[in-house]
């Protein structure tokens, strides 16, 4: 089955995660894609993140009523350091995923750093990376090697990211239509930014 895996903090999960989702299931023909929310990220240590199990609540909600998607609690049970080799590693060979079935999906933002992530031509070697390019993305700072490897998505680019939705939350700025009603109705009941 033609997988596609895409990881994250999801603080909150948003439009853009789901539009993005949507449009590469559609475009790249997967037959199922898997959210994968990180415990906690490596690029993250020291920033305030909300709890897992409300970042899987959000997710749960935000992903209603989507046959084609999915959820696994992988990283956030492991309750440690979520590094993309461990999780490409389980899919791979726990879950008997072939590297020909197996994507991982990430922003260009992302690919930015990737070369310097725990073991990356490992990753490369287990599965297939699609990215989904930002605005302003250049790739002139990526190394050939990389570059060589990867698979840029024709999709779409939406200008929403959870830092600005956490932010104009703080400021007392609506977030509405930014992420789902019931992300959006979690939110305000539990004042969570």
């Amino acid at each position: 089955m033609k997988t596609c895996i895409f990881g994250g903090t999801f603080d909150p999960p948003h439009i853009g995660h789901l539009l993005i989702a949507q449009t590469i299931i559609e475009s790249e023909n997967f037959e199922r894609l898997i959210f994968l929310p990180a415990y906690l990220s490596p690029v993250k240590q020291g920033r305030k993140i909300s709890a897992p199990e409300k970042r899987l609540k959000m997710l749960n909600m935000a992903l209603l009523n989507n046959d084609n998607f999915e959820i696994s609690d992988f990283e956030i049970k492991k309750e440690d350091i979520s590094y993309t080799i461990d999780s490409i590693r389980y899919f791979s060979e726990e879950l008997s995923i072939d590297k020909k079935d197996l994507y991982f999906l990430m922003g260009s933002d992302t690919l930015m750093d990737f070369h310097n992530w725990k073991k990356p031509k490992e990753i490369l070697d287990l599965c297939n990376i699609v990215v989904a390019t930002r605005p302003g993305f250049t790739p002139s700072n990526i190394p050939q090697w990389v570059l060589d490897r990867v698979h840029f998505a024709n999709i779409p680019q939406f200008e929403i990211s959870s830092t600005n939705i956490r932010a104009r939350w703080r400021d007392g700025k609506t977030i509405r239509y930014m992420v789902t009603k019931e992300v959006w109705d979690y939110i305000n009941k539990d004042g969570l930014y």
